[in-house]
């Protein structure tokens, strides 16, 4: 098994919390984690089987006394109501590490921990493989305070990966560490799993036909700002509708949303979220690119560069256990920053390009912001597949995307 940057959160929260939940989409790794680091202290039962969840939701208590503390308990979110009982099992004795769950749908998973173990659970999110984890580094994983830190100069990264590979295979552990796995059976099995479960267990969705047509759309407008009227028009439902089926992607962990950063820079900003996949392998099959050729010249290339970077920055703030504290910023005027990240009040700027030869005005929009009085700007940069770290202008440097994310 690859390290995974999370591991030593979990570990340190065990120490304090007397449960620890830990989220994310399916087949990210959090049972195969939970069980190679708990496996030999902790006893594992799975609610996914169906005997052992009626049995579960029939006699909660009976539940229990069989699965004593220390337990894995996976896939709480199938039962969610022994959360209530597991409360008092708690409040009977709060020692640190006892009670470990795995869940998959975050909406309904969290509705239940805050209502019952709030200020006794740790929650925390896994996500497939950051690039970091994919190339057996994640023990290593710097936080974000600490990889921005390491900036300027990363160091450079002899790792024999493709960028093509990265697109097409994605970050889910089975398909990206198995090279015999067949990524468009996986891919399409994976689908079908998320919309035959989760999809139907987090909305009342009539036409699964017609949400996976949503779903395909969605995939064509990863790293691009959200329209939901054009969105809803095209898959022919209402905006109400749109947005809800937004919602039930991000609480599956399929789209990230990245918000428009606002502060006090007196732009006329656009304000409207960008739309991300939350994996490359899925949006790339959804597109239909199936190859290397194919990929590197489709016009959606640029979107899906750009969708591997931000959402690796997203995996480095949850698997450090830290709330993402992402942004992009737009104006109307022509100033674009495709990722901003705020960390004690200072700005920390990247601009994402995916060509391979980076001149000094692929740096102009951050100059502009750079020079803005009531910008805090600490860090500025453009990363994108030219080779080495150089100075752009004056406090503005390239990145190489290995070597920036590898650290």
């Amino acid at each position: 098994m690859k390290p995974r940057t999370l591991a030593r959160v979990i570990d340190k929260a065990l120490r304090t919390f007397p449960a620890v939940v830990v989220t994310g989409p399916r087949q990210s790794g959090k049972t195969t984690l939970l069980r190679a680091l708990y496996g030999r202290t902790h006893a594992f039962v799975t609610l996914e089987d169906p005997d052992v969840r009626i049995r579960a939701r029939e006699d909660p208590r009976q539940f229990l006394a069989r699965h004593k503390p220390p337990v894995i308990i996976d896939e709480i979110q199938y039962v969610p109501e022994l959360l209530s009982y597991i409360k008092t099992k708690i409040d009977e004795n709060r020692k640190p590490g006892q009670w470990l769950f795995t869940g998959s749908q975050h909406f309904g998973l969290m509705q239940g921990v805050s209502q019952s173990l709030a200020g006794r659970a740790a929650v925390l999110s896994l996500l497939p493989f950051s690039l970091a984890e994919r190339i057996g580094r994640g023990e290593t994983a710097l936080n974000v305070g600490d990889w921005i830190r390491r900036l300027p100069v990363p160091p450079p990264i002899d790792v024999r990966i493709s960028l093509s590979e990265v697109l097409l295979r994605g970050n889910y552990p089975e398909i990206a560490s198995k090279r015999g796995v067949d990524r468009q059976i996986w891919c399409a099995s994976y689908i079908s799993t998320f919309l035959e479960r989760d999809v139907r267990n987090l909305t009342q969705i009539g036409d699964l036909s017609q949400f996976e047509r949503f779903l395909r759309l969605c995939a064509v407008r990863t790293g691009q700002i959200l329209n939901l009227s054009d969105l809803a028009r095209d898959v022919g439902v209402s905006v109400p509708t749109a947005k809800r089926w937004i919602s039930v992607l991000e609480a599956g962990y399929q789209v990230f949303l990245l918000y428009p950063y606002y502060g006090n820079l007196g732009k006329r900003l656009i304000k409207s979220p960008k739309l991300y996949f939350n994996d490359t392998a899925l949006a790339s099959y959804l597109l239909g690119l199936h190859d290397r050729e194919t990929i590197l010249n489709s016009p959606s290339f640029g979107n899906l560069f750009e969708t591997l970077i931000v959402t690796d920055v997203l995996k480095r703030f949850l698997h450090s256990g830290e709330i993402p504290s992402l942004y992009y910023l737009r104006s109307r005027d022509g100033l674009e920053i495709d990722l901003v990240i705020e960390l004690a009040q200072k700005l920390h700027l990247f601009e994402i390009k995916s060509a391979m030869t980076i001149w000094p005005k692929h740096a102009a929009s951050l100059e502009r912001v750079m020079k803005d009085p009531k910008a805090s700007v600490r860090t500025a940069g453009v990363i994108s597949r030219a080779k080495g770290s150089f100075s752009l202008k004056k406090g503005i440097v390239h990145y190489p995307w290995k070597e920036i994310l590898g650290i």
